[in-house]
Order: structure tokens, then sequence, then C-alpha cells
């Protein structure tokens, strides 16, 4: 006796079907999240100072205008240096020789040369803030007629970085904590932690220098302020109902 067995082609789909449904249930649920941003500000006053100062110099000749630059820069280095500032805090951080054009009216001619101006500016550290005043005047008499500008900084500034990043987090952790509170979910664990950088610290406004005349010149009044850092971290939090 002879037994045979024909497979039935019905069977496919129940198979394909049975194997997709364990497909689907072998897959977790994504787990639900909270992302909250935590952002803190650090201040601190500055210790430190960066001065950008000079002179121009103009004459008929640039040989003759270099040398009156040049002895006039040599005055302003040797006073910061009869002040305490160390040679490796006097920089210099531009030079430049110009020739001078006189125009003539509707520029029917060609411009004429009239002469030539040089500029030669130094950038100094200063490091001890309340030298800063008294210092600016003796530059200024020593021959410094023009300066792009002073800003102060902090000798430590990523001691204050760290602070505010450190700040950051903490306001985040506490913000999660009291919005999964007042949505009944409880915090289980840190998906990730993002620090993000808001630019670099926020600095008092520059103070400019101008020419003036040692008779009827003040003493300098410099007023630091402070410097603020801020910074800003993300946090995802894997979260589930209480």
């Amino acid at each position: 006796m002879r037994l045979s067995f024909r497979p039935s082609h019905s069977l496919g789909p129940v198979l394909a079907a049975a194997l997709t449904s364990v497909m689907v249930l072998s897959v977790p649920a994504a787990a639900a999240t909270l992302t909250v941003v935590g952002e803190a500000k650090v201040s601190a006053a500055p210790d430190m100072a960066v001065l950008t100062t000079g002179t121009v110099t103009s004459a008929k000749s640039a040989d003759e205008a270099l040398a009156a630059n040049s002895k006039a820069v040599t005055a302003v280095i040797e006073t910061l240096k009869g002040a305490g500032i160390a040679s490796k805090d006097i920089a210099t951080a531009n030079f430049s020789v110009q020739p001078q054009y006189a125009y003539s009216q509707g520029n029917r001619e060609p411009p004429k040369l009239t002469g030539f101006e040089v500029r030669n500016q130094v950038r100094i550290t200063v490091r001890q803030l309340d030298t800063l005043g008294p210092l600016l005047d003796k530059v200024m008499q020593s021959g410094a007629n023009q300066a792009s500008g002073l800003s102060f900084s902090l000798s430590d500034l990523p001691a204050l970085e760290r602070e505010a990043r450190l700040a950051s987090v903490k306001e985040a952790m506490e913000q999660a904590k009291a919005l999964a509170g007042a949505a009944g979910l409880r915090l289980t664990r840190i998906n990730s932690i993002q620090p993000e950088s808001l630019g670099g610290p926020v600095l008092p406004p520059p103070m400019m220098m101008m020419k003036a005349d040692a008779a009827s010149r003040a003493p300098v009044p410099v007023e630091a302020g402070e410097i603020d850092v801020r910074a800003r971290t993300v946090i995802v939090y894997e979260v589930e109902p209480q």
C-alpha cells in the first residue's frame, strides 16, 4: 500500500504571515524620551587686559616718516618696559607704510604724491589691572597717538567656562525632574548629553583712546566690569509612566 503526500499551495501565505508576525513581535518598542535644555551664565571680574596702541607719523619722504615713527615707537616701548611690562607681553600688531596723495577738484588731473604715512602698532598684555590707568597715561605722553581698543580677559578663563558648563548641566537636570513629575513620568536613564557652544565670553565694550595734549589731559579712568561666560547643555532622558 503506497501513501503519498502533496503539499498544498495554500500553506504559503499562512506560513509567511506567521513569520511576519514573529518578526514584528521581536522588535522592542521605542522608549519614550524627554529632552531638556539647560542654560547658565557665570560672571567674574577680569584680572588682565590687552591694549593695542601705536603711532602714526607723516612726512614728505618715506625715510623721514619711518625715522620719526621708529623714534616714537621706541619711546613707547621703553616706557612700557619701565612701567614693568615684560618683553613677552609686548608684540608688534601692525606695521604699514602708505603713500599720501592730493586729488584735484573734479579729478581732472592725476593724483599728486604729497608724502608718506607710517603706522606701527604694538599689542600689550597688562597683567596687573591696578596699573592700567596710569600706564595708559604714560603711553600717551611717551608718543602714542593712536589706539584700536582695549579688551579685558581672565588669566584662567577655562575654569570659568567649566563652571558655566557644570551649571548648565545642573539646570537641565532640575528641569527634567520638574517636568517629569508634573507629567506623571519617571526618569529611567540618560539617553544622551550634549554640551552646545554659545561662543566666546561676553567682554566689556572696548575703550578707545584718542590723541590728547599733555597740558589738558586728565588721568585715564578705567572700569573693567565683569566677564560673562554662557553655556548650554541638551540632555535626553528615557522615561516611563510612574
